[in-house]
Protein backbone atom coordinates (compact mmCIF):
# COMPACT_ATOMS: atom_id res chain seq x y z
CA UNK A 1 0.00 0.00 0.00
CA UNK A 2 1.31 3.59 -0.93
CA UNK A 3 1.97 6.26 1.47
CA UNK A 4 1.87 9.61 0.68
CA UNK A 5 3.75 12.77 1.64
CA UNK A 6 2.26 16.18 2.49
CA UNK A 7 3.84 17.26 -0.84
CA UNK A 8 2.50 14.57 -3.08
CA UNK A 9 -0.91 15.40 -1.26
CA UNK A 10 -0.88 18.70 -2.00
CA UNK A 11 0.14 18.13 -5.73
CA UNK A 12 -2.37 15.39 -6.08
CA UNK A 13 -5.44 18.32 -4.92
CA UNK A 14 -3.61 20.99 -7.14
CA UNK A 15 -3.72 18.32 -10.30
CA UNK A 16 -7.60 17.09 -9.37
CA UNK A 17 -8.34 20.89 -9.47
CA UNK A 18 -5.88 22.50 -11.70
CA UNK A 19 -6.11 20.20 -14.64
CA UNK A 20 -9.10 18.16 -14.23
CA UNK A 21 -11.19 20.92 -13.36
CA UNK A 22 -12.97 19.50 -10.26
CA UNK A 23 -14.16 22.20 -7.86
CA UNK A 24 -12.52 22.04 -4.56
CA UNK A 25 -15.58 22.56 -2.92
CA UNK A 26 -16.96 19.48 -4.01
CA UNK A 27 -14.19 17.36 -2.84
CA UNK A 28 -14.24 19.34 0.58
CA UNK A 29 -17.76 17.79 0.58
CA UNK A 30 -17.22 14.68 -0.09
CA UNK A 31 -14.32 14.46 2.50
CA UNK A 32 -17.12 15.71 4.88
CA UNK A 33 -19.56 13.31 4.17
CA UNK A 34 -17.14 10.88 5.12
CA UNK A 35 -16.24 12.18 8.29
CA UNK A 36 -19.65 12.99 9.35
CA UNK A 37 -20.28 8.88 8.68
CA UNK A 38 -17.76 8.00 10.59
CA UNK A 39 -18.57 10.28 13.69
CA UNK A 40 -22.22 8.86 13.38
CA UNK A 41 -20.56 5.08 13.66
CA UNK A 42 -18.90 6.25 16.31
CA UNK A 43 -22.25 7.38 18.62
CA UNK A 44 -23.24 5.25 21.24
CA UNK A 45 -26.74 6.97 21.61
CA UNK A 46 -29.22 7.94 18.58
CA UNK A 47 -28.38 10.73 17.03
CA UNK A 48 -30.81 13.06 18.42
CA UNK A 49 -29.65 12.66 21.79
CA UNK A 50 -25.62 13.14 20.61
CA UNK A 51 -23.74 16.04 21.41
CA UNK A 52 -21.02 16.46 18.93
CA UNK A 53 -18.40 19.06 18.55
CA UNK A 54 -16.22 20.38 15.69
CA UNK A 55 -12.92 21.94 16.33
CA UNK A 56 -11.75 23.32 12.82
CA UNK A 57 -8.78 25.15 11.85
CA UNK A 58 -8.35 28.10 9.42
CA UNK A 59 -7.40 25.92 6.40
CA UNK A 60 -9.10 23.22 4.64
CA UNK A 61 -9.32 20.84 7.27
CA UNK A 62 -10.97 23.06 8.79
CA UNK A 63 -13.47 23.74 5.86
CA UNK A 64 -13.85 19.87 6.03
CA UNK A 65 -15.37 20.13 9.63
CA UNK A 66 -17.48 22.87 9.15
CA UNK A 67 -19.10 21.10 6.02
CA UNK A 68 -19.31 17.92 8.04
CA UNK A 69 -21.02 20.06 11.15
CA UNK A 70 -23.74 20.99 8.44
CA UNK A 71 -24.17 17.52 7.51
CA UNK A 72 -24.46 16.06 11.02
CA UNK A 73 -27.00 18.76 11.55
CA UNK A 74 -29.08 17.57 8.89
CA UNK A 75 -28.67 14.17 10.57
CA UNK A 76 -30.39 15.48 13.57
CA UNK A 77 -27.45 15.78 16.00
CA UNK A 78 -26.76 18.37 18.09
CA UNK A 79 -23.36 19.80 16.98
CA UNK A 80 -21.58 22.77 17.58
CA UNK A 81 -18.39 23.99 15.54
CA UNK A 82 -15.95 25.85 17.27
CA UNK A 83 -13.19 28.38 14.89
CA UNK A 84 -9.90 27.95 16.44
CA UNK A 85 -8.09 31.21 14.95
CA UNK A 86 -9.52 34.00 12.75
CA UNK A 87 -12.50 34.59 10.66
CA UNK A 88 -10.37 36.66 8.24
CA UNK A 89 -7.78 33.54 7.80
CA UNK A 90 -10.10 31.39 6.01
CA UNK A 91 -9.41 29.42 3.05
CA UNK A 92 -12.40 30.44 0.36
CA UNK A 93 -13.97 26.90 0.66
CA UNK A 94 -13.41 27.17 4.29
CA UNK A 95 -15.50 30.52 3.92
CA UNK A 96 -18.23 29.00 1.86
CA UNK A 97 -18.80 26.03 4.20
CA UNK A 98 -19.29 28.65 6.92
CA UNK A 99 -22.04 30.47 4.53
CA UNK A 100 -23.60 27.17 4.05
CA UNK A 101 -23.61 25.83 8.06
CA UNK A 102 -24.85 29.78 8.64
CA UNK A 103 -27.80 29.31 6.12
CA UNK A 104 -28.74 25.97 8.09
CA UNK A 105 -29.05 28.00 10.69
CA UNK A 106 -25.83 26.79 12.89
CA UNK A 107 -23.31 29.40 13.58
CA UNK A 108 -19.30 28.73 13.39
CA UNK A 109 -18.44 29.82 17.29
CA UNK A 110 -15.43 31.25 17.96
CA UNK A 111 -13.22 29.10 20.06
CA UNK A 112 -12.44 30.80 23.45
CA UNK A 113 -10.47 28.42 25.78
CA UNK A 114 -11.45 30.39 28.77
CA UNK A 115 -14.72 29.80 28.62
CA UNK A 116 -16.51 27.68 30.81
CA UNK A 117 -19.95 27.07 28.66
CA UNK A 118 -18.01 25.68 25.75
CA UNK A 119 -15.45 23.73 27.84
CA UNK A 120 -18.03 21.87 29.46
CA UNK A 121 -20.20 20.86 25.65
CA UNK A 122 -16.89 19.73 24.59
CA UNK A 123 -16.12 17.47 27.49
CA UNK A 124 -19.59 16.04 27.47
CA UNK A 125 -19.59 15.46 23.81
CA UNK A 126 -19.93 12.05 22.59
CA UNK A 127 -18.30 12.18 19.21
CA UNK A 128 -15.75 15.31 18.51
CA UNK A 129 -14.30 15.61 15.68
CA UNK A 130 -10.26 16.93 14.60
CA UNK A 131 -10.67 18.96 11.79
CA UNK A 132 -7.83 21.78 13.01
CA UNK A 133 -4.87 21.11 11.07
CA UNK A 134 -4.40 18.88 7.60
CA UNK A 135 -1.28 17.15 6.07
CA UNK A 136 0.89 20.68 6.01
CA UNK A 137 1.54 20.97 9.72
CA UNK A 138 5.49 22.02 9.78
CA UNK A 139 5.71 23.67 12.85
CA UNK A 140 5.36 22.61 16.63
CA UNK A 141 1.74 23.66 17.94
CA UNK A 142 3.06 26.51 20.51
CA UNK A 143 1.23 25.68 23.81
CA UNK A 144 0.72 28.93 24.68
CA UNK A 145 -1.85 29.01 21.48
CA UNK A 146 -5.58 28.43 21.21
CA UNK A 147 -4.95 26.05 19.33
CA UNK A 148 -2.86 23.72 22.20
CA UNK A 149 -5.79 24.19 24.33
CA UNK A 150 -8.32 22.63 21.69
CA UNK A 151 -6.09 19.76 21.58
CA UNK A 152 -5.86 19.59 25.36
CA UNK A 153 -9.51 19.66 25.43
CA UNK A 154 -10.51 16.81 23.01
CA UNK A 155 -8.14 14.98 24.56
CA UNK A 156 -9.28 15.23 27.85
CA UNK A 157 -12.96 14.90 26.78
CA UNK A 158 -14.78 11.56 27.35
CA UNK A 159 -15.65 11.22 23.46
CA UNK A 160 -14.71 9.11 20.87
CA UNK A 161 -12.40 11.56 18.31
CA UNK A 162 -12.47 11.52 15.05
CA UNK A 163 -10.07 13.06 13.07
CA UNK A 164 -10.39 14.56 9.56
CA UNK A 165 -7.52 13.33 7.39
CA UNK A 166 -4.81 13.19 10.05
CA UNK A 167 -4.65 13.74 13.65
CA UNK A 168 -3.51 17.30 14.34
CA UNK A 169 -0.24 18.12 15.87
CA UNK A 170 1.47 14.98 14.47
CA UNK A 171 3.42 15.24 11.21
CA UNK A 172 2.53 13.85 8.26
CA UNK A 173 6.09 12.76 6.71
CA UNK A 174 7.12 11.44 9.83
CA UNK A 175 4.57 10.62 12.57
CA UNK A 176 6.53 13.00 14.98
CA UNK A 177 4.31 14.78 17.47
CA UNK A 178 4.71 18.53 17.23
CA UNK A 179 4.46 20.23 20.36
CA UNK A 180 1.02 18.41 20.97
CA UNK A 181 -1.21 16.39 19.55
CA UNK A 182 -4.63 14.95 19.21
CA UNK A 183 -5.56 11.15 20.17
CA UNK A 184 -7.51 9.94 17.93
CA UNK A 185 -10.03 6.87 17.97
CA UNK A 186 -10.70 6.76 14.46
CA UNK A 187 -8.89 8.68 11.61
CA UNK A 188 -10.33 9.13 7.79
CA UNK A 189 -7.94 9.91 5.25
CA UNK A 190 -8.65 10.72 1.87
CA UNK A 191 -7.13 9.18 -1.11
CA UNK A 192 -3.75 7.63 0.09
CA UNK A 193 -2.49 6.94 3.65
CA UNK A 194 0.30 9.31 4.95
CA UNK A 195 3.48 8.09 6.04
CA UNK A 196 2.90 9.67 9.64
CA UNK A 197 -0.07 7.60 10.37
CA UNK A 198 1.79 3.98 10.36
CA UNK A 199 5.54 5.30 11.88
CA UNK A 200 7.24 7.11 14.74
CA UNK A 201 4.36 8.63 17.61
CA UNK A 202 1.59 8.57 14.87
CA UNK A 203 0.80 5.36 15.02
CA UNK A 204 -0.58 5.30 18.40
CA UNK A 205 -2.49 8.89 18.23
CA UNK A 206 -4.32 7.98 14.83
CA UNK A 207 -6.39 5.12 16.20
CA UNK A 208 -8.31 2.98 13.29
CA UNK A 209 -6.87 4.54 9.76
CA UNK A 210 -9.34 4.04 7.01
CA UNK A 211 -9.01 5.40 3.76
CA UNK A 212 -11.78 7.23 1.61
CA UNK A 213 -12.12 8.42 -1.50
CA UNK A 214 -12.90 12.41 -2.73
CA UNK A 215 -13.22 12.26 -6.31
CA UNK A 216 -9.17 12.84 -7.29
CA UNK A 217 -8.86 10.73 -10.58
CA UNK A 218 -7.55 7.17 -9.77
CA UNK A 219 -4.80 7.37 -12.88
CA UNK A 220 -3.36 10.58 -11.09
CA UNK A 221 -3.16 8.72 -8.32
CA UNK A 222 -1.83 4.96 -9.87
CA UNK A 223 0.81 7.23 -11.28
CA UNK A 224 2.09 9.03 -8.80
CA UNK A 225 5.19 6.99 -7.35
CA UNK A 226 5.33 6.39 -3.73
CA UNK A 227 8.61 5.35 -2.21
CA UNK A 228 7.26 4.44 0.53
CA UNK A 229 4.71 1.55 1.18
CA UNK A 230 3.72 -0.95 3.52
CA UNK A 231 4.39 -4.68 3.46
CA UNK A 232 1.23 -7.11 3.18
CA UNK A 233 0.33 -10.63 3.13
CA UNK A 234 0.59 -10.45 -0.54
CA UNK A 235 3.89 -9.02 -1.02
CA UNK A 236 5.46 -11.65 1.33
CA UNK A 237 4.37 -13.95 -0.37
CA UNK A 238 6.85 -12.95 -3.01
CA UNK A 239 9.34 -13.60 -1.19
CA UNK A 240 8.09 -17.36 -0.58
CA UNK A 241 8.69 -19.20 -3.96
CA UNK A 242 6.62 -22.57 -4.34
CA UNK A 243 8.68 -25.31 -3.07
CA UNK A 244 9.48 -28.23 -5.63
CA UNK A 245 7.29 -31.36 -5.24
CA UNK A 246 10.96 -33.28 -6.23
CA UNK A 247 13.45 -30.79 -4.98
CA UNK A 248 15.93 -32.54 -1.90
CA UNK A 249 17.15 -30.26 0.61
CA UNK A 250 20.14 -28.86 -1.79
CA UNK A 251 17.36 -26.92 -3.66
CA UNK A 252 16.09 -25.01 -0.73
CA UNK A 253 19.39 -23.55 0.49
CA UNK A 254 22.37 -23.39 2.60
CA UNK A 255 22.88 -21.03 5.18
CA UNK A 256 26.14 -20.28 7.86
CA UNK A 257 25.26 -19.05 10.63
CA UNK A 258 28.11 -17.26 13.16
CA UNK A 259 27.87 -16.20 16.66
CA UNK A 260 27.51 -17.39 20.39
CA UNK A 261 29.37 -17.10 23.45
CA UNK A 262 29.44 -18.26 26.56
CA UNK A 263 26.40 -16.45 28.27
CA UNK A 264 24.89 -16.32 25.43
CA UNK A 265 24.15 -19.70 24.04
CA UNK A 266 20.44 -19.23 23.27
CA UNK A 267 20.94 -16.65 20.42
CA UNK A 268 22.32 -18.72 17.98
CA UNK A 269 20.06 -21.81 18.78
CA UNK A 270 16.99 -19.56 18.27
CA UNK A 271 18.38 -17.91 15.28
CA UNK A 272 19.14 -21.66 13.45
CA UNK A 273 15.79 -22.75 14.69
CA UNK A 274 14.15 -20.14 12.68
CA UNK A 275 16.18 -20.48 9.85
CA UNK A 276 14.97 -24.20 9.71
CA UNK A 277 11.25 -23.29 10.64
CA UNK A 278 11.23 -21.11 7.56
CA UNK A 279 11.94 -23.52 5.03
CA UNK A 280 15.71 -23.54 4.49
CA UNK A 281 17.50 -26.93 3.56
CA UNK A 282 20.59 -27.09 5.50
CA UNK A 283 21.50 -24.74 8.01
CA UNK A 284 25.08 -24.75 9.64
CA UNK A 285 25.79 -23.45 13.01
CA UNK A 286 29.45 -22.18 13.90
CA UNK A 287 29.87 -21.40 17.56
CA UNK A 288 32.81 -20.94 19.77
CA UNK A 289 34.53 -24.43 20.78
CA UNK A 290 33.28 -23.24 24.33
CA UNK A 291 29.87 -23.71 23.61
CA UNK A 292 29.82 -26.25 20.92
CA UNK A 293 28.48 -28.85 23.47
CA UNK A 294 25.87 -27.18 24.93
CA UNK A 295 24.54 -26.36 21.20
CA UNK A 296 24.89 -29.67 19.74
CA UNK A 297 22.47 -31.19 22.79
CA UNK A 298 20.17 -28.21 22.06
CA UNK A 299 20.32 -28.78 17.83
CA UNK A 300 18.81 -31.57 16.35
CA UNK A 301 17.63 -30.11 12.52
CA UNK A 302 20.70 -27.54 12.13
CA UNK A 303 24.20 -28.76 12.33
CA UNK A 304 26.50 -26.93 14.63
CA UNK A 305 29.81 -27.28 14.35
CA UNK A 306 32.76 -25.40 16.80
CA UNK A 307 35.22 -22.85 16.29
CA UNK A 308 38.41 -21.56 18.65
CA UNK A 309 37.43 -19.66 21.29
CA UNK A 310 39.53 -16.93 23.39
CA UNK A 311 39.80 -17.79 27.34
CA UNK A 312 36.65 -15.83 27.65
CA UNK A 313 34.32 -17.65 25.99
CA UNK A 314 33.87 -15.57 22.34
CA UNK A 315 35.12 -16.34 18.80
CA UNK A 316 38.97 -15.59 18.03
CA UNK A 317 40.43 -13.98 15.07
CA UNK A 318 41.68 -17.60 14.35
CA UNK A 319 38.17 -19.00 13.35
CA UNK A 320 38.41 -16.78 10.34
CA UNK A 321 39.86 -19.93 7.70
CA UNK A 322 37.27 -22.45 9.49
CA UNK A 323 34.31 -20.05 8.84
CA UNK A 324 35.51 -18.90 5.23
CA UNK A 325 35.98 -22.86 4.51
CA UNK A 326 32.45 -23.52 5.89
CA UNK A 327 31.08 -20.66 3.56
CA UNK A 328 32.07 -22.04 0.24
CA UNK A 329 29.46 -24.05 -0.14
CA UNK A 330 26.87 -22.19 1.83
CA UNK A 331 24.25 -19.30 -0.48
CA UNK A 332 24.06 -16.72 2.92
CA UNK A 333 26.15 -16.02 5.76
CA UNK A 334 24.54 -14.61 9.09
CA UNK A 335 26.57 -13.46 11.82
CA UNK A 336 26.27 -11.54 15.50
CA UNK A 337 23.54 -13.32 17.36
CA UNK A 338 25.15 -13.92 20.77
CA UNK A 339 28.20 -12.27 19.78
CA UNK A 340 29.31 -10.99 22.29
CA UNK A 341 31.04 -7.98 22.56
CA UNK A 342 35.34 -7.86 22.34
CA UNK A 343 37.76 -6.67 20.38
CA UNK A 344 38.80 -9.71 18.54
CA UNK A 345 35.17 -11.06 17.44
CA UNK A 346 34.99 -7.29 16.31
CA UNK A 347 37.72 -7.53 14.15
CA UNK A 348 36.69 -10.97 13.38
CA UNK A 349 33.37 -9.69 12.01
CA UNK A 350 34.80 -7.21 10.19
CA UNK A 351 37.56 -9.17 8.21
CA UNK A 352 35.06 -11.59 6.68
CA UNK A 353 32.52 -8.82 5.72
CA UNK A 354 35.59 -7.30 4.22
CA UNK A 355 36.35 -10.59 2.05
CA UNK A 356 33.50 -12.89 1.22
CA UNK A 357 31.26 -12.27 -1.51
CA UNK A 358 28.41 -14.12 -0.13
CA UNK A 359 25.20 -12.05 0.95
CA UNK A 360 25.11 -11.27 4.67
CA UNK A 361 22.75 -10.66 7.27
CA UNK A 362 24.11 -8.63 9.76
CA UNK A 363 22.67 -8.51 13.63
CA UNK A 364 23.28 -7.71 17.17
CA UNK A 365 26.89 -7.66 17.83
CA UNK A 366 28.24 -8.50 14.11
CA UNK A 367 26.42 -4.60 14.08
CA UNK A 368 28.46 -3.32 16.87
CA UNK A 369 31.56 -4.46 15.59
CA UNK A 370 31.36 -1.89 12.77
CA UNK A 371 31.26 1.15 15.45
CA UNK A 372 33.81 3.05 14.56
CA UNK A 373 34.50 0.91 11.84
CA UNK A 374 32.06 2.13 9.14
CA UNK A 375 34.82 1.57 6.01
CA UNK A 376 33.80 -1.65 6.28
CA UNK A 377 30.37 -1.99 5.54
CA UNK A 378 31.52 0.50 2.73
CA UNK A 379 33.60 -1.96 1.30
CA UNK A 380 30.54 -4.21 0.53
CA UNK A 381 28.59 -1.65 -2.01
CA UNK A 382 27.37 -3.51 -4.83
CA UNK A 383 27.46 -6.68 -2.66
CA UNK A 384 24.48 -7.59 -0.54
CA UNK A 385 24.23 -6.86 3.32
CA UNK A 386 21.42 -6.87 5.30
CA UNK A 387 21.81 -5.14 8.73
CA UNK A 388 19.10 -5.53 11.58
CA UNK A 389 19.65 -3.30 14.37
CA UNK A 390 17.94 -1.48 17.15
CA UNK A 391 18.04 1.84 17.88
CA UNK A 392 21.04 1.88 20.21
CA UNK A 393 22.63 -0.36 17.60
CA UNK A 394 21.83 1.87 14.51
CA UNK A 395 23.01 4.78 16.75
CA UNK A 396 26.11 2.87 17.34
CA UNK A 397 27.27 2.88 13.80
CA UNK A 398 26.42 6.80 13.04
CA UNK A 399 22.97 6.43 12.38
CA UNK A 400 20.83 9.51 13.11
CA UNK A 401 17.72 9.46 15.05
CA UNK A 402 17.83 13.08 16.78
CA UNK A 403 14.79 14.62 14.47
CA UNK A 404 12.75 11.66 15.38
CA UNK A 405 12.19 10.66 11.65
CA UNK A 406 12.88 7.06 11.40
CA UNK A 407 11.82 7.02 7.36
CA UNK A 408 14.43 9.48 7.17
CA UNK A 409 16.88 8.26 9.15
CA UNK A 410 17.05 4.76 7.77
CA UNK A 411 16.82 6.31 4.14
CA UNK A 412 20.24 7.96 4.53
CA UNK A 413 22.12 5.34 5.47
CA UNK A 414 20.92 2.42 3.45
CA UNK A 415 21.79 5.37 0.86
CA UNK A 416 25.15 5.95 1.96
CA UNK A 417 26.05 2.83 2.52
CA UNK A 418 24.80 0.88 -0.08
CA UNK A 419 23.32 -1.93 2.00
CA UNK A 420 19.66 -3.19 3.24
CA UNK A 421 18.55 -1.64 6.76
CA UNK A 422 16.16 -3.04 8.55
CA UNK A 423 15.32 -0.58 11.30
CA UNK A 424 13.99 -2.76 13.90
CA UNK A 425 11.40 -1.48 16.38
CA UNK A 426 7.71 -0.64 16.31
CA UNK A 427 6.45 -0.57 13.02
CA UNK A 428 9.98 -1.91 11.86
CA UNK A 429 11.20 0.34 8.35
CA UNK A 430 13.16 -1.52 5.83
CA UNK A 431 15.07 1.07 3.63
CA UNK A 432 16.90 -0.73 0.24
CA UNK A 433 20.11 1.39 -1.00
CA UNK A 434 17.56 2.84 -3.86
CA UNK A 435 15.94 5.03 -0.96
CA UNK A 436 12.79 3.06 -1.14
CA UNK A 437 11.01 2.02 2.09
CA UNK A 438 8.66 -0.10 3.13
CA UNK A 439 6.90 -0.08 6.13
CA UNK A 440 6.00 -2.85 8.20
CA UNK A 441 2.65 -3.60 9.89
CA UNK A 442 2.75 -6.54 11.63
CA UNK A 443 4.34 -7.27 15.72
CA UNK A 444 3.07 -6.18 19.13
CA UNK A 445 4.95 -5.68 22.37
CA UNK A 446 5.42 -9.45 23.23
CA UNK A 447 8.33 -9.12 20.54
CA UNK A 448 9.87 -7.26 22.79
CA UNK A 449 11.98 -9.70 24.60
CA UNK A 450 15.62 -11.39 24.25
CA UNK A 451 15.94 -13.43 21.40
CA UNK A 452 13.07 -11.94 18.90
CA UNK A 453 15.82 -10.26 17.10
CA UNK A 454 17.79 -13.59 16.64
CA UNK A 455 14.34 -14.97 15.33
CA UNK A 456 13.68 -12.54 13.12
CA UNK A 457 17.49 -12.94 12.06
CA UNK A 458 17.41 -16.58 11.04
CA UNK A 459 14.02 -15.65 8.85
CA UNK A 460 15.47 -13.73 6.82
CA UNK A 461 18.46 -15.38 6.17
CA UNK A 462 16.11 -18.58 5.55
CA UNK A 463 14.39 -16.83 2.64
CA UNK A 464 17.71 -14.93 1.35
CA UNK A 465 19.40 -18.61 0.89
CA UNK A 466 15.81 -20.11 -0.38
CA UNK A 467 16.43 -17.48 -3.33
CA UNK A 468 14.46 -14.36 -2.51
CA UNK A 469 15.90 -10.99 -3.74
CA UNK A 470 17.31 -9.19 -0.57
CA UNK A 471 14.59 -7.00 0.03
CA UNK A 472 12.08 -9.50 -0.37
CA UNK A 473 13.73 -11.67 2.07
CA UNK A 474 14.72 -8.69 4.85
CA UNK A 475 11.02 -7.05 4.51
CA UNK A 476 9.12 -9.96 4.37
CA UNK A 477 11.12 -11.41 6.99
CA UNK A 478 9.74 -8.84 9.32
CA UNK A 479 6.04 -9.01 7.89
CA UNK A 480 6.20 -13.16 8.91
CA UNK A 481 7.92 -12.90 11.91
CA UNK A 482 5.61 -9.70 12.91
CA UNK A 483 2.73 -12.07 11.90
CA UNK A 484 3.82 -15.37 13.89
CA UNK A 485 4.41 -12.87 16.65
CA UNK A 486 0.54 -12.07 16.95
CA UNK A 487 -0.93 -15.55 16.79
CA UNK A 488 1.77 -16.14 19.36
CA UNK A 489 0.07 -13.12 21.21
CA UNK A 490 -3.28 -14.35 20.67
CA UNK A 491 -2.64 -17.42 22.41
CA UNK A 492 -0.56 -17.09 24.81
CA UNK A 493 -0.72 -12.60 25.47
CA UNK A 494 2.04 -10.57 24.68
CA UNK A 495 2.94 -10.75 28.52
CA UNK A 496 3.83 -14.65 28.41
CA UNK A 497 4.84 -15.22 24.96
CA UNK A 498 8.37 -16.41 24.10
CA UNK A 499 10.41 -16.14 20.73
CA UNK A 500 9.91 -20.16 21.17
CA UNK A 501 6.84 -19.21 20.45
CA UNK A 502 7.10 -17.36 17.72
CA UNK A 503 9.16 -19.61 15.78
CA UNK A 504 6.44 -22.64 16.87
CA UNK A 505 3.44 -20.40 14.90
CA UNK A 506 5.33 -19.99 11.87
CA UNK A 507 3.67 -22.81 9.88
CA UNK A 508 0.31 -20.85 9.96
CA UNK A 509 1.99 -17.54 9.03
CA UNK A 510 3.45 -19.89 5.92
CA UNK A 511 -0.32 -21.41 5.85
CA UNK A 512 -1.52 -17.80 5.67
CA UNK A 513 0.65 -17.03 3.03
CA UNK A 514 0.26 -20.14 0.86
CA UNK A 515 -3.49 -19.58 0.67
CA UNK A 516 -4.52 -22.90 2.78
Amino acid sequence: MKLATSSQMRELDRRAVCDRGIPSIDLMERAAAHVAEAALELLAVRPGRARISVLCGVGNNGGDGIAAARLLFLRGTRVRAFLVGSYGKLTPDAMEETRRLSECGVELESFDPGSQEQGEWIAASHVLVDALFGVGLSRAVAPELDFAAAIGMMNRSRGKVVAADLASGVEADTGRVLGCAVKADRTITFTLPKIGQFVGEGVLLSGEVEVREIGIPGDLVREMVCPVQTVGRDFAGMAVPPRKPDGHKGDFGELLIVGGAVGYTGAPDLAASAAVRSGCGLVNLGVPDSIWEIEASRCVSAMPFPLTSWWGGGLRGTAFPAIMKKLERCDVLAIGPGLGRNEDSARLVRRVLERTEKPVVLDADGINALEGHIDSLDTRRGRITILTPHDVEFARIGGDLSAQDRVGAARTFAQAHGCILVLKGHRTVTATPSGNILVNTTGNSGLAKGGSGDVLTGIIASLLAQGATAVQAAACGVWIHGRAGDLAARRMTAYCMTPEDVISHLPEVFREIAGE
